[in-house]
């Protein structure tokens, strides 16, 4: 009998100061980026922009031009309904918007901080979590650690995104021996 393994699925995140903050840039940097690794999971995130509308159209066409297998916007889950993205990425704050994206059929993932927070995300019916941060990360707190990431893989059903810090192979290679579904990087998909 052939033992099946599974694939760590990879989640790029964009984020502004490698990506720009012009549909011209992004469009370029998601050229780069996307003819070097085509990620399974894509979000579009950028906090700052007044003009999240138009970007986010651009991150759903490019990466929709690129097949990428899931595409998701960043707190927005109206938006993400509206411009036909896969799913959203709500914010450790939005777990009263679960319910809502999920009666929109949009693939949710919700951004988790501890355990508490993670058995919350699949009680209130999220596809999936990131839980984070694992390794050191900019302005992000102490990181959890792998343990702290293998208990709480062992505690819960739904897939989780390992993140934080994560910019290696031997990173990502770590966080699949503790049994993560996936890891969410921004710099990794920049190098």
């Amino acid at each position: 009998m052939t033992e099946f393994k599974m694939t760590l699925k990879h989640y790029l995140i964009t984020d502004p100061s490698y990506y720009g903050s012009t549909a011209d840039h992004l469009e370029s940097a998601l050229d780069v980026i996307y003819s070097h690794a085509l990620p399974d999971f894509a979000l579009f995130r950028d906090k700052h922009t007044s003009d999240y509308r138009t970007l986010a159209q651009t991150f759903v066409t490019i990466s929709r031009e690129y097949k990428i297998p899931r595409i998701l916007l960043h707190g927005d889950y109206a938006l993400a309904d509206q411009l036909g993205a896969d799913g959203v990425h709500l914010t450790s704050s939005q777990f009263a918007e679960i319910a809502e994206a999920k009666m929109r059929r949009l693939y949710v993932i919700i951004s988790t901080h501890s355990h508490k927070e993670a058995l919350n995300a699949q009680t209130l019916g999220a596809d999936a979590i990131t839980y984070s941060p694992i390794y050191q990360s900019p302005n992000k707190g102490e990181p959890k650690g792998l343990e702290d990431l293998k208990e709480i893989v062992a505690k819960i059903e739904i897939p989780i995104f390992a993140l934080g810090g994560i910019t290696t192979e031997e990173q990502i290679k770590a966080v699949e021996e503790c049994g993560a579904y996936g890891f969410a990087s921004i710099r990794y998909f920049t190098h």
